[in-house]
C-alpha cells in the first residue's frame, strides 16, 4: 500500500494503524516532505514600540513575603514578579468542576483534562518543577513590529513584569508591556466541561494596532503521550468554527470530541505540532509565528495539536478581547452545543460571576476572626478551597494528577463538607459504598468513569465508610441515607500468591448503607497473637506493606481507630437484625482496647505494630521508628477515656516528634534506614522524606485534634501554626526553603538531609480537611450536631477570644467566645439571644433568622 493511499486510508477511517514508533516517524516524515510552509512574516513598515511600562505593586498586601501575599479583601494569592524574577517552584491554582479541569502555575496556563485527571488528560500533564513546562499557550503578535510575546511569564515574558492573582476557581495575568495593557483571565464554569481563556487588551499608544493572539495545544486525549499520540484523529469544522479531536483507542473514552474554538473568527488554524512550532518543537520560538499563517494542515500523523488564531484590531486608548474555548463533550453533537453556547458573547463574564457567587456562598459557610490572622486566611478561604477543589472535584496537584477515587481518602476529606454541602458528602458516601466487596471490603482506589480499581490487603480502608457515615449522620441528623439501597462489588478474595488484583468488578447483591456498614465492622474482627488488628498489607501508613505479610503482624494505630469507629456507629445499629452484632463489635472493641493496654504500652508511650515475628515497631527497643506519632495521637481520638498513658504518650510525641525550632512534626522518628527488618516499600524513601519520616501534614492535624480533645488549646494551636504554609513563607528567604505555594498545604515536608524543611508535593493532601477541621471543630469548638451545634472550645490561652459565623439553610448563628481570664478551655457557659443554654447546645433559629450567641470561658 502507497504511504498516500495508507494515509487516505487511515483518514477515512480515523484510526492509526499502528503504533510503532519508527513507522510514526517515517509517516510524520513523509507529512512533512509535502509540506509547503507560508511564507516568512514580514511587516511592511516595522514599528519599535516601548517594551516595558509600569506595574504596580499592590500595596496592602497581607503576609507579603516578597513574592506575593493576600489581597485582605478578596483573600486571592497576588504574586508580583519584576522582569526575570520566579517563584522558588511553580505556585499553582486548581480550577475544577466535577468532570472537567485544569491546573495552572504562575507561569503559564499548565494542563486540562475532562471526566479523569489521570486517565483523560486532554493536554499532557508535567510535573517537572524546574521547567514547570506547560502544553498549553496562549502567544501574541504585533503586526506591525512583529514582536511575539506571552502575557504569562512562560514561555515568552519573564522579560517584563507580571502580576499573578490566584483566586477561588480562577487565575488572572496582569502586564504592562509593548504599549499594551494585558490581561489573561483562565477560568472552568461550574458545570460545563470546558476552560476558559480570555484575553483583554488596551491600547496606551496614539496608533492603531493589530494583534494576532493565537492560543496553541498539544494533545493528548489520554493517560500517556506513547500510547494515545498515535491515535488522535484532528480536524478543523469551518461550519462550528472549531479544532475537533477524539482518539478511538481507549473504549472508555473512544467516544468523546475535544475541541478549541473562540468568541472570534479564526484568521488561521493548524492541526499540526510540528507545523507549528517548526523541527525543535521549542515553545519559545514557535516556527509558525514567523509566518503569514499557519498553515491550516490537518494529518493523521501521531503529532497533532490545536492551533487556533485571531486578528484583533484596537484603536488608539481603545481596547478589545478575545476569549478562547478548550473542552471536551460525550459526543460530536453535543461538543456542537458546547461550542455555540461558549463562543457567545456575554458567556464569559456569566461564568466568571457564577464560579465567585459559588464560593463566596461556600466559604461563607463558616468564617472565624481570631486574633491569629494567618489562621482565618486558611480557614475562611484557602482550606476549603484546597479541599473541594483540588481532593474532591479534580483529585490532582502538580506533583500528582491521578484521578482515581482513594475509598479512604476521599471519605475523610468529606468530613470538612457538612456545613457548606451536605449533599455532596451524602452523594459521596453512597459512591464510596458502591465500591465495596460482599465480602465488607473496598477497593483502595478506583477510575471514574467505569470504576476499575485496585483490591488489596489493607486493613484501614473498608471502615472509613462506617466512620465517616457515623460522622456525617451526626453532623446532619440524617438517618434516612442508611436506609439507601445500593449494590455491592463481587469478587473472589485476593489469593495466597495475589498481593493485589487491579480489574473492572462485577456487581453484586445490593443492601442498605447500614448493612454495607455492617459488613465492614464484621470483616475487622481478626485479631493476632496478642490480640490486636492484624495490619494486612498496611493500615493508614499503607508504606509499611511488609509488616504483616505473613498474616500475623498487627497494628496498635488500627485498634486506636476499629475502637473509635465502633463507638460512632454502634449506637446506630438499631432493630433485631443489627443488635447482636453491635453487640460482638463493642465486645471486639473493649477487647481490643484492653489488648492495647497490656501489649501495646511501651513504658512511656504507645508502640506502632507487631511484626510477623511478634517483634515491636515504634519502641524504645527499636533504633529507627523509635516513636511514632499516629499511635499517639488516636489514643485520644479513639474516645476512649483519656488516661494517664495517653496524657503521657501525647507529651512523648510533642517532646520528641514536635520540633518548633524546625517547624516541623515528624510521623515518625528515626526514620528507616539501615534496619535489617522489613517494614515494607517506606523503606525505600530516603530518611526523612515523605511517610519515611518527613512532618506527614496528614497525622500531624490529627496530633493537633488530640491537643485541642484533652483542651490543650496552646499545642492545638501550635500544631496548626506549624503546618500553616503562610507561617512556612512568611519572608523571601523562607519561601526560598520551603519552595512551596504559601497559601496551601503540602502534604509532607522533608525533615532531614539536602530537602531539609523543603515542601513535598502540595495542594493533592488529605491533610485540607484535616487541617480544617482542627481550627473549627478542635481549636473553636463548633461541632455540628443535626439542628444544633455544640460549643467546646480550646483556645490558645493568650487570644481570650475569637468569633465566628455559621451560614446555612437553616439560619445564621453569631458566636462570640469570650476567654477574659485567657483558661483557653474549661467550664463552658452559653448565652443565645440573652437566654442561658442548659446543655450548650446552641440551635438553628430557621431559613432567614440570626442567632447571636456568647459563649464564655470560666473554671
Amino acid at each position: 500500500m502507497s504511504g498516500a493511499a495508507r494515509r487516505g486510508l487511515e483518514a477515512a477511517a480515523h484510526v492509526v494503524l499502528t503504533d510503532d514508533p519508527l513507522m510514526l516517524t517515517e509517516r510524520l516524515d513523509r507529512v512533512l516532505e509535502t509540506r509547503r510552509p507560508p511564507p516568512r512574516f514580514e511587516p511592511a513598515f516595522p514599528v519599535a514600540f516601548e517594551q516595558a511600562q509600569d506595574l504596580p505593586r499592590p500595596e496592602g498586601l497581607v503576609f507579603d513575603n516578597g513574592y506575593g501575599g493576600f489581597d485582605p479583601a478578596t483573600g486571592e494569592y497576588v504574586i508580583h514578579l519584576n522582569p526575570g524574577m520566579r517563584t522558588p517552584a511553580p505556585w499553582c491554582n486548581v480550577l475544577a468542576n466535577d468532570g472537567f479541569g485544569t491546573i495552572v502555575s504562575e507561569a503559564g496556563l499548565g494542563f486540562s483534562w475532562a471526566v479523569n485527571s489521570g486517565e483523560h488528560r486532554l493536554t499532557p500533564w508535567s510535573n517537572d518543577p524546574v521547567a514547570d513546562e506547560a502544553n498549553e499557550v496562549l502567544y501574541l503578535r504585533d503586526e506591525a513590529s512583529a514582536d511575539i510575546w506571552t502575557t504569562t511569564p512562560a514561555p515568552l515574558g519573564h522579560d517584563t513584569a507580571c502580576q499573578v492573582r490566584h483566586g477561588f476557581g480562577y487565575t488572572r495575568w496582569t502586564r504592562n508591556s509593548l504599549e499594551l495593557e494585558q490581561e489573561c483571565t483562565v477560568l472552568v464554569p461550574l458545570n460545563a466541561p470546558v476552560k476558559l481563556v480570555r484575553i483583554r487588551l488596551r491600547n496606551v499608544s496614539d496608533q492603531v494596532r493589530r494583534i494576532t493572539v493565537t492560543y496553541y495545544a498539544e494533545w493528548l486525549l489520554g493517560a500517556l503521550a506513547s500510547v494515545a499520540k498515535a491515535h488522535i484523529v484532528c480536524s478543523y469544522d469551518p461550519q462550528r468554527k472549531a479544532i475537533l479531536a477524539r482518539n478511538p483507542w481507549n473504549p472508555e473514552f473512544a467516544g468523546r470530541m475535544a475541541f478549541l474554538t473562540a468568541s472570534s473568527e479564526p484568521h488561521s488554524v493548524t492541526g499540526l505540532r510540528r507545523d507549528f512550532l517548526g523541527p525543535e518543537g521549542d515553545l519559545s520560538a514557535p516556527d509558525a509565528l514567523r509566518r503569514w499563517d499557519l498553515g491550516g494542515r490537518f494529518e493523521p500523523c501521531g503529532d497533532a495539536c490545536a492551533a487556533y488564531q485571531v486578528h484583533l484590531d484596537i484603536a488608539p486608548q481603545g481596547g478589545s478581547d478575545v476569549v478562547f474555548v478548550l473542552g471536551e463533550a460525550d459526543d460530536d453533537a453535543a461538543a456542537g452545543t458546547l461550542i455555540r453556547a461558549w463562543r457567545e458573547a456575554g458567556a464569559f463574564d456569566a461564568a466568571l460571576s457564577d464560579v465567585q457567587a459559588a464560593w463566596r456562598t461556600r466559604s461563607a459557610a463558616v468564617r472565624v476572626r481570631t486574633p491569629d490572622a494567618a489562621l482565618d486566611l486558611m480557614v475562611n478561604h484557602w482550606l476549603p478551597y484546597q479541599n473541594l477543589s483540588c481532593r474532591v472535584l479534580a483529585r490532582a496537584g502538580f506533583y500528582q494528577a491521578g484521578g482515581a477515587f482513594g475509598f479512604r481518602d476521599q471519605l475523610q476529606d468529606m468530613l470538612a463538607l457538612p456545613h457548606s454541602d451536605p449533599e455532596l458528602v451524602r452523594a459521596h458516601i453512597l459512591r464510596a459504598a458502591r465500591h465495596q466487596f460482599e465480602a465488607g471490603d473496598a477497593l483502595h482506589w478506583w477510575h471514574p468513569p467505569e470504576g476499575r480499581g485496585v483490591k488489596t490487603r489493607c486493613s484501614d480502608d473498608y471502615l472509613w465508610l462506617a466512620y465517616v457515615t457515623a460522622r456525617y449522620v451526626r453532623a446532619t441528623g440524617d438517618r434516612a441515607i442508611l436506609a439507601e439501597e445500593i449494590p455491592f462489588l463481587a469478587a473472589p478474595d485476593l489469593r495466597d500468591d495475589e498481593h493485589d488484583r487491579y480489574a473492572g468488578f462485577d456487581t453484586g447483591e445490593t443492601a442498605s448503607l447500614i448493612e454495607h456498614c455492617a459488613r465492614a465492622l464484621d470483616r475487622m474482627m481478626s485479631t493476632g497473637p496478642h490480640g490486636l488488628p492484624l495490619i494486612g498489607a498496611g493500615d493508614w501508613n499503607d508504606g509499611m506493606d511488609r509488616i504483616g505479610a505473613g498474616g500475623k503482624g498487627e497494628s496498635v494505630w488500627l485498634a486506636w481507630f476499629q475502637i473509635a469507629t465502633v463507638r460512632l456507629f454502634a449506637p446506630l445499629a438499631a432493630g433485631p437484625d443489627l443488635a447482636g452484632r453491635a453487640e460482638r463489635w463493642q465486645a471486639h472493641a473493649e477487647a481490643v482496647a484492653e489488648a492495647v493496654e497490656k501489649h501495646g504500652w511501651d513504658g512511656e508511650w504507645y508502640l506502632r505494630a507487631f511484626d510477623d515475628a511478634g517483634l515491636p515497631w515504634g519502641s524504645h527497643t527499636n533504633d529507627e521508628c523509635r516513636i511514632d506519632l499516629i499511635a499517639q495521637a488516636w489514643s485520644v481520638l479513639s474516645g476512649e477515656p483519656v488516661g494517664d498513658h495517653a496524657t503521657r504518650a501525647l507529651e512523648a510525641a510533642h517532646a520528641q516528634l514536635l520540633d518548633p525550632s524546625d517547624r516541623l512534626i515528624r510521623l515518625l522518628d528515626p526514620p528507616f534506614h539501615a534496619t535489617e527488618r522489613d517494614p515494607g516499600y517506606i523503606r525505600a524513601y530516603p530518611p526523612g522524606i515523605r511517610e519515611n519520616g518527613s512532618q506527614y501534614t496528614h497525622a500531624a492535624a490529627w496530633l493537633g485534634h488530640a491537643f485541642a480533645a484533652t483542651g490543650d488549646g496552646d499545642r492545638a494551636w501550635e500544631v496548626f501554626d506549624i503546618i500553616n504554609p503562610i507561617r512556612r513563607s512568611a519572608s523571601a528567604a523562607e519561601a526560598d526553603l520551603y519552595k512551596r505555594e504559601p497559601y496551601v498545604l503540602a502534604g509532607d515536608v522533608s525533615a532531614t538531609g539536602l530537602h531539609h524543611r523543603q515542601g513535598g508535593w502540595s495542594w493533592y493532601t488529605g491533610a485540607a480537611g484535616w487541617t480544617w477541621q482542627l481550627a473549627v471543630t478542635g481549636i473553636l469548638g463548633v461541632d455540628l450536631q443535626g439542628t444544633a451545634v455544640l460549643l467546646n472550645p480550646s483556645l490558645p490561652k493568650a487570644w481570650g477570644g475569637a468569633e465566628v459565623r455559621l451560614e446555612s439553610p437553616r439560619g445564621a448563628l453569631s458566636i462570640t467566645i469570650r476567654d477574659p481570664g485567657h483558661l483557653g478551655s474549661g467550664a463552658v457557659s452559653v448565652n443565645v439571644n440573652g437566654v442561658q443554654s442548659a446543655d450548650g447546645l446552641v440551635r438553628f433559629p430557621g431559613a432567614g433568622k440570626t442567632l447571636d450567641v456568647v459563649v464564655d470561658l470560666g473554671e
